[in-house]
């Protein structure tokens, strides 16, 4: 167990979600110096010691209270099955778990799969799908390369994790179905804030800068000149977080605006203010926002 007045964050060691992981905290403000081979370290400017593990341990590791937080995907958390707080979804990392068979198979929908045998890596998340539509099929573990199961006889599909859709390709494959998706996830210890008020004052800080960081990904900081005439139509097109911010120019007539744009409105938005003769309009990523 960790001192009170330190946070063990756990996080994976290598892999798809490391790197985004450690760059969050990282945005966060928080520093550590660690080698590759390194196993523990702790954070130069925040009272926080980072473990280094597989992804698969970390919803163990947290549950049983040697890490109280944890960086990992969903997809691990409702594999394992631990009782662990899940705080926020961060949004990175994302990825699908689906169905995916033989190029030469005639697939005519999820009932094909019942009473057929299926490999994965993801037993209980595959079963719990198929249990909602109300199918059964005979699930067999592989921990690894799930793709040359139905070349190989084991199997007549599989269910796994797929982003581009090449390695599928690569075995004769299709995918058919997708029935899970996942993304990174900071879990928590459950019932943390009883056992370490002081901790969870800790966390509750660390959360402050993870949601300014996110909230940041989200929108731009946009800024233009415009004819002040088109003053109210600009507001009621970017209004900001309250109201653009306004200056007056040199030159009569003209003023100079500053707002935040959401990242799914900015193209509308810009086609918007050259229609009103916005002149001058530069954008730039904001670091950390918050409301």
């Amino acid at each position: 167990m960790g001192q009170n007045g330190i946070i063990r964050i756990a996080v994976q060691k290598s892999g798809r979600l490391s790197e985004k992981s450690l760059n969050l905290i990282q945005d966060c403000g928080i520093d550590y110096s660690a080698g590759s081979r390194v196993l523990k370290a702790m954070a130069d400017n925040y009272p926080m010691e980072f473990l280094f593990l597989r992804d698969d341990d970390i919803p163990e590791y947290v549950h049983d209270g040697i890490a109280d937080i944890g960086i990992v995907g969903r997809n691990e958390v409702d594999e394992r099955g631990y009782s662990v707080e899940v705080i926020r979804d961060l949004g990175f990392s994302r990825c699908r778990l689906s169905v995916a068979v033989s190029n030469t198979v005639e697939y005519p929908g999820l009932e094909y799969l019942q009473g057929r045998s299926v490999a994965t890596s993801y037993p209980n998340i595959l079963r719990s799908c198929l249990g909602k539509q109300g199918i059964t099929a005979d699930i067999h573990y592989v921990s690894g390369s799930v793709e040359v199961a139905p070349t190989i006889g084991l199997a007549d599909a599989i269910f796994d994790i797929v982003s581009t859709g090449s390695t599928l390709m690569s075995n004769g494959l299709r995918e058919v179905e997708t029935l899970y998706r996942s993304s990174a996830v900071l879990i928590k210890q459950q019932g943390l804030k009883e056992k370490s008020p002081e901790k969870q004052a800790l966390i509750n800080k660390l959360l402050i800068r993870i949601d300014a960081v996110m909230r940041a990904r989200h929108y731009k900081y946009i800024m233009f000149n415009l004819p002040q005439e088109h003053l109210d139509e600009v507001s009621r097109i970017i209004p900001g977080m309250k109201s653009p911010t306004v200056t007056p120019l040199y030159e009569e007539g003209w003023i100079a605006v500053q707002s935040v744009v959401k990242e799914d409105d900015f193209w509308e938005v810009l086609e918007a203010l050259q229609g009103l003769g916005a002149q001058g309009i530069l954008v730039t990523s904001i670091e950390k926002m918050t409301l």
